[in-house]
């Protein structure tokens, strides 16, 4: 992760050194407007805000499930390495470092908290990268992956609720709108390449 030498601002860390999914590459991809992620956010009744976005993936949602529940489906289009934890099945580590050791400090941790096989995955980041900003206000968030038909693809919905109300929590809702619109272009690059091979 970049060391600025300073305390780090949220736009000093690039995103493809925090959470599962994201290369900035789309941005020279000239990606059609069809298949680009939609955006919606929401104020909940406490202030907090919620991010949901969504895209069509073409393939069928047993294939993108395991692209999105498994370690080895992650190291597919999102991480270069994941694994689950060899003590609890149900925290996913990843990171950008093929060679990272467990729970080392470029890591991060998944709490995958609701699992409903082919259809929906709720998860919590429960570790960041060291240096990460805002982490007190991201650990509040939790994020929820939804699976949809639609025809021969798969409508895929990723929603993040409890964003704080905050400065700090306003700068993450404008880190990961853009973050989470490259994760979910990520995955569909995947099976884009799949059905052109």
């Amino acid at each position: 992760m970049p060391r600025t030498g300073k305390t780090p601002t949220l736009y000093a860390v690039s995103w493809t050194h925090f959470f599962a999914p994201g290369l900035i590459l789309c941005a020279a991809l000239a990606i059609p407007a069809a298949n680009a992620s939609e955006v919606a956010l929401r104020t909940e009744a406490d202030g907090t805000q919620t991010m949901t976005h969504e895209v069509l993936v073409r393939a069928p949602m047993d294939e993108v499930w395991v692209a999105i529940s498994t370690a080895e489906g992650w190291m597919r289009w999102a991480v270069p390495m994941a694994r689950l934890s060899a003590s609890d099945p149900d925290i996913l580590e990843t990171a950008y470092d093929r060679s990272a050791a467990p729970g080392g400090p470029t890591t991060i941790q998944q709490r995958l908290l609701v699992r409903i096989p082919g259809r929906l995955l709720a998860f919590r980041t429960i570790k960041a990268p060291e240096g990460f900003p805002h982490w007190e206000s991201y650990r509040q968030v939790s994020s929820v992956f939804e699976l949809e038909p639609a025809g021969a693809q798969t409508r895929v919905r990723l929603t993040s609720t409890g964003y704080p109300d905050t400065p700090a929590g306003r700068e993450l809702v404008a880190f990961f709108r853009t973050g989470n619109t490259i994760t979910l272009d990520k995955l569909r690059q995947l099976f884009e390449r799949a059905v052109g091979n």
